[in-house]
């Protein structure tokens, strides 16, 4: 039964004084179900590459549609390398944003929540993380590299996901914008954030979702995390379309009717979930 929605709240700034985020500093926008019966809420990360975000699509619309079934959103618009690095290279000179900025972002995101979880009427034990493509990649990373309950998601929903840094099946921008130019071109930093590799064993359950038709960032990303999370035994949820490609969030129109389902899944997976 889908209930009302809210408008968003005043966004937050994650970290004061610094701008850090394309001009503007990291936010953190709430986005509060009317209704909320267990408490559940998730962060909710924004695609792009690394460089840019998509703040409507897989951002304000995810919400408004978690919202919809009673769950509260915090749509994060975390640091980014910027149009600037994508056309003319300036990270050789500057540092500019890169790993680890993105993660120090969402583990802050997660941090804060739970601390006003009161204010915000959620369950801090049920707080978990989504992303798309980049941000899929980021929300996963929250689950991989959290190092206390402070920042550890209850659960992660990477959604046709950028997973590995390395060849054959890495997202060349996405790593680009990751790491740097010049880092990006080492195999040891490429390791360290190839997710397949680093699950941990009390790893948060997971639901993950792609499609074989993907022309922006390769379906066996999505499969090799889905062989990493088997391995380790972690309570997971695959789900592999063979159509819908990339970028289709929470729209009713983009995509394709099969990939379109996945939302109906998660709603199925999240209410079924014991955490």
């Amino acid at each position: 039964m889908l209930v009302g929605t809210v408008s968003a709240q005043e966004a937050v700034f994650l970290w004061e004084g610094q701008n850090v985020h394309n001009g503007k500093q990291v936010t953190l926008t709430p986005f509060l179900a009317e209704n909320n019966p267990d408490g559940t809420s998730i962060i909710v990360c924004p695609g792009g590459s690394y460089y840019w975000l998509s703040e409507i699509n897989e951002g304000e619309d995810v919400a408004h549609w978690l919202n919809e079934n009673g769950i509260s959103a915090f749509v994060l618009c975390y640091r980014v390398a910027g149009v600037r690095e994508f056309i003319w290279h300036y990270r050789r000179v500057f540092r500019g944003n890169q790993h680890p900025d993105m993660l120090n972002d969402v583990q802050r995101a997660i941090e804060y929540v739970k601390e006003h979880s009161e204010e915000y009427k959620i369950d801090p034990n049920r707080l978990g993380i989504m992303g798309f493509s980049a941000g899929g990649h980021l929300s996963m990373s929250a689950a991989c590299f959290y190092d206390n309950e402070a920042n550890r998601p209850a659960f992660a929903a990477p959604i046709y996901p950028v997973v590995t840094m390395n060849e054959p099946y890495a997202h060349d921008r996405s790593r680009r914008a990751l790491l740097g130019d010049r880092r990006c071109k080492k195999l040891t930093m490429r390791d360290s954030l190839s997710l397949e590799r680093h699950v941990p064993d009390d790893c948060p359950p997971v639901f993950l979702v792609n499609c074989v038709d993907d022309d922006v960032v390769d379906y066996h990303n999505s499969v090799m995390l889905d062989s990493a999370l088997t391995v380790k035994n972690i309570d997971h949820r695959y789900i592999q379309y063979q159509t819908g490609g990339h970028g289709f969030g929470a729209s009713e129109t983009r995509g394709t009717e099969e990939s379109r389902n996945w939302k109906n899944e998660f709603i199925n997976w999240i209410q079924n979930l014991k955490i």
